[in-house]
């Protein structure tokens, strides 16, 4: 339970971190840590596939995409505006919602002191595949198509027009 406090801790830490560092690659640099965070969670729940998956998708690739788009538009102090005294307040306000919204959670929320032990195999690849080409397949033969036809207008948006010259 120990090692569950201290991830938890230095997750939230890197969290912070990620929102308050005012350089955008350490930002991002933060959330990998944050993410690798989750992925030990995932781990300790016994949820293997879902730790692999966090660790190659979020970690792996758009992370990476992030970096990549930080660094392609070379932000700096100068091109940055400022920010208006009005989009600064609606930060406070919201944050306070959000404050208020968490304390509202943690008075209704009751501790319970039972371990619940049901299935063991729930985060386990082979019962998600199960549930997954069982009772989900029509949701994920969907997913799947939409994902195809997206691929294929990325394609398309992005392939350049070739120009054929007509000769007089």
């Amino acid at each position: 339970m120990s090692l569950f406090y201290f991830v938890a801790f230095v997750a939230i830490f890197f969290a912070l971190m990620t929102i308050f560092t005012k350089n955008p690659v350490h930002s991002v640099l933060y959330l990998v840590v944050t993410f690798f965070t989750l992925t030990v969670h995932y781990i300790l729940l016994n949820a293997q596939f879902l730790a692999v998956v966090n660790f190659i998708v979020y970690m792996g690739a758009i992370m990476v995409l992030f970096l990549f788009v930080l660094m392609l538009l070379n932000l700096n102090g100068d091109t940055e505006p400022m920010k208006s005294n009005l989009v600064k307040i609606m930060g406070v306000i919201a944050g306070m919602c959000l404050f208020a919204t968490l304390l509202g959670a943690l008075r209704v929320i009751e501790p319970s002191h039972e371990i619940v032990t049901g299935n063991t195999d729930i985060g386990l690849v082979k019962h998600l595949g199960n549930v997954l080409f069982n009772e989900f397949l029509l949701p994920f033969e969907i997913s799947a198509i939409l994902l195809l036809i997206a691929m294929i207008g990325a394609v398309l948006l992005a392939k350049k027009e070739v120009k054929e010259i007509k000769k007089a």
